[in-house]
């Protein structure tokens, strides 16, 4: 019986496979994401339905475009059963691609199985036309049918897993291609299948019913098609829903890590780590027994920080965490309080000598030095450790009291480690209230300079005085340099006070001049911190000027090891200093460890030798005379004025006089003075020359 085909519906039947495979990739790509079982049933089942419905309809679009010249119908229930198994075939087939690795034996299984699948699918709906005599198959073209049908799902299954990686570059576009090369390959085998058949001549059709066939294949196609396209719609929907609560979720666990972590080093932050001190407050009070908390304070971080810079110093903390996790417990807590400040909670102690031992193992690691940048540094802690209960109750009070240790243990050398002690509070709430003191000390003028003079070395005149700053507090009382510079150099405040001592010693420069007293060079110390102002020498030339005072006023001494901490940035700001004006002296001269390279290079006007080899004059006898005489001969030799300080005898007086020293300080010549009394010992002077 002679059969043709409506090409239209041939288009038709291609275009609906093409887009029956686009939705079977894009559904495996989204359910392959999903980590949920009940919703991931949920896609499978509707996946399998609007597949199934796809391919299904493709089959039965493309047997409505075939035609014989009898009347064609087809059963219900037989066409029912062939979508019934192309939605199985489909949901099996879904299965497999959305797994995470498929096999070369689970693709040749999965293959094979979903070929005879897709084959029966096209077989029963031929049998729903119930053709009387029945359809004959031609043996040869209907063995390759449903080898096309094997090979196409095996084709499939492939594409489709590969695609499935919806980050890979161009995936749409790729999808597109192969849902093109899918959808031609099923309507091959479809066609195959089709071209297998030979009605006989004078066959009937048991199932005709005189339905349109064309209104058939228009209601078919427009509802395949809306079930396809509202199932994409809604895996797009469900996919960008996902995706908003999967950032929404990711956004709120990075909040709640930056809420409780250190962005710098991972370590848990201080609200953290005061939530396991909590807990481990509880569990002490309920089963017995303590803990420590070991407070660390990195030494000489800031040198660190200031000579190779920020980011240099934050790779230091980053190493020096990790090498601190190494040394402890996987129970213990190490975590980041901000700066340099790192905290240990070292959990179930059963003697403070386990906290020690813990202490020292630290100590000993970084004793052999870290890695930064291909540089290999040795970063020291000082540590503080406080003892749970005998050292504090509460959160706070053991963090307090471990911070006092660790600044004992500062105190006591550095790179060492100290458990806490009462007294050690005591000195903490002193430090306290020193650090608040400084806060107002300026403006409500509680600093006073003291001014003590310099004499020649050989005609025992007035020629200067060194400015010494001293803190008058109403509750602390009368405070030397040694009780708060320290303090005001570790928390900053000493730059602001450099400050108000220049421009006070300017003032009063003015006030002795306007008193007719002679002129007077007055020296003023340098601290470290200071020295690591970039702006320092011109914010200083500037209060100078203002002030209305010549430069040559004015000296600054710098002590040798902190000239020597960066000797070519400090050769650097001298020359700014020297080309305002300003003359520098070497303080301290001596003590540390002077390159003369560097000393050349400085071109300082003054070296000060330290008091220690002042009182070697009298101690060590002539070998003590030997060394004063050698540093002087050095500086005279290269342009240099040489001054003792901390000149306390007749003896040394008489010694540093022969050796021609140029100037001398002390308490044999004078005092630390007011300024009202350093202006009267000026004019005692005056009028006895």
């Amino acid at each position: 019986m002679q059969s043709t085909y409506n090409l239209g519906l041939v288009v038709v039947s291609l275009a609906v496979a093409t887009l029956a495979s686009y939705t079977a990739l894009d559904l495996a790509a989204r359910i392959s994401t999903m980590t949920a079982a009940r919703t991931r049933q949920l896609w499978l089942a509707a996946g399998a339905a609007a597949m199934g419905t796809g391919i299904w309809s493709m089959h039965f679009i493309g047997m409505l475009a075939f035609s014989l010249p009898i009347p064609v119908g087809y059963d219900f229930t037989i066409t029912g059963y062939s979508l019934a198994i192309a939605m199985i075939v489909s949901y099996f087939a879904i299965v497999q691609v959305a797994r995470p690795v498929l096999s070369i034996t689970r693709l040749i299984a999965g293959g094979v199985l979903m070929g005879f699948g897709i084959a029966g699918m096209h077989y029963t709906g031929m049998a729903a036309m119930q053709m009387h005599p029945g359809i004959h198959y031609r043996t040869g073209i209907f063995v390759a049918s449903i080898a096309i049908a094997i090979a196409v799902s095996m084709a499939a299954l492939w594409i489709a897993h590969a695609l499935i990686d919806s980050s890979q570059q161009r995936v749409l576009s790729k999808r597109v291609g192969a849902a093109c090369v899918m959808g031609a390959a099923i309507a091959g085998m479809h066609y195959t299948g089709m071209a297998a058949a030979d009605f006989l001549p004078g066959s009937v059709c048991g199932a005709a019913r005189g339905v349109d066939s064309q209104w058939l294949a228009t209601t078919i196609i427009l509802l395949t098609v809306a079930i396809m396209v509202v199932t994409l719609i809604l895996s797009r929907f469900d996919a960008r829903a996902t995706a908003l609560t999967g950032s929404v979720s990711s956004l709120n666990s990075q909040i709640v890590r930056l809420a409780n972590y250190d962005l710098l080093t991972d370590l848990p932050n201080r609200r953290t780590l005061t939530e396991r001190i909590e807990r481990a407050i509880e569990l002490s009070e309920t089963n017995g027994g303590g803990f420590a908390l070991m407070f660390m304070d990195l030494d000489g971080f800031k040198t660190i920080n200031d000579s190779l810079g920020h980011v240099f110093g934050d790779e230091v903390l980053k190493t020096f965490a990790r090498h601190l996790r190494q040394c402890v417990r996987n129970s213990d807590t190490v975590a980041r309080l901000g700066g340099d400040e790192f905290v240990v909670l070292v959990d179930n102690l059963a003697a403070p000598h386990e906290a020690a031992d813990l202490a020292e193992a630290v100590l000993e690691r970084m004793r052999s030095g870290i890695n930064v940048e291909n540089q290999t540094l040795q970063v020291m802690p000082s540590i503080g450790i406080a003892m749970y209960p005998q050292d504090g109750s509460s959160v706070d009070e053991l963090l307090k009291h471990a911070d006092a240790a660790m600044y004992e243990a500062k105190r006591g050398g550095r790179s060492t480690y100290r458990f806490f002690e009462a007294h050690m509070n005591e000195a903490a709430m002193r430090t306290l209230k020193i650090q608040s003191a400084l806060h107002e000390a300026i403006g409500k003028g509680y600093f006073v300079l003291h001014f003590q003079p310099k004499f020649h070395g050989g005609s025992g005149e007035i020629v200067g005085a060194e400015a010494l700053i001293r803190l008058n507090h109403p509750e602390i009382g009368a405070l030397a340099p040694l009780d708060f510079v320290p303090i005001a150099e570790r928390s900053g405040q000493i730059v602001q006070i450099g400050y108000w001592v220049v421009r006070e010693t300017c003032l009063q420069i003015r006030r002795w001049e306007a008193a007719g007293l002679p002129s007077m060079k007055v020296a003023i110390n340098l601290s470290p911190r200071q020295m690591n102002q970039p702006e320092l020498p011109t914010k200083i030339r500037e209060i100078v000027e203002k002030e209305g005072v010549d430069c040559g006023q004015i000296m600054f001494e710098i002590t040798e090891s902190v000239a020597m901490q960066d000797a070519a940035k400090t050769t650097e700001m001298i020359r700014e200093f020297q080309a305002s004006g300003f003359e520098i002296s070497i303080d301290d001269f001596g003590t540390g460890y002077s390159s003369l390279a560097y000393l050349q290079r400085f071109r300082v006007k003054q070296l000060k030798i330290d008091r220690f080899f002042t009182n070697g004059l009298d101690a060590e006898g002539p070998e003590g005379g030997a060394i004063v005489q050698a540093i002087i001969a050095l500086a005279h030799s290269l342009g240099m004025d040489v001054v003792a300080e901390g000149v306390e005898t007749a003896s040394q007086f008489d010694k540093l006089k022969t050796l021609e020293c140029d100037e001398m300080q002390g308490f044999l010549l004078g005092k630390p003075l007011t300024a009202d009394a350093f202006s009267e010992l000026m004019r005692k002077h005056l009028t006895t020359a």
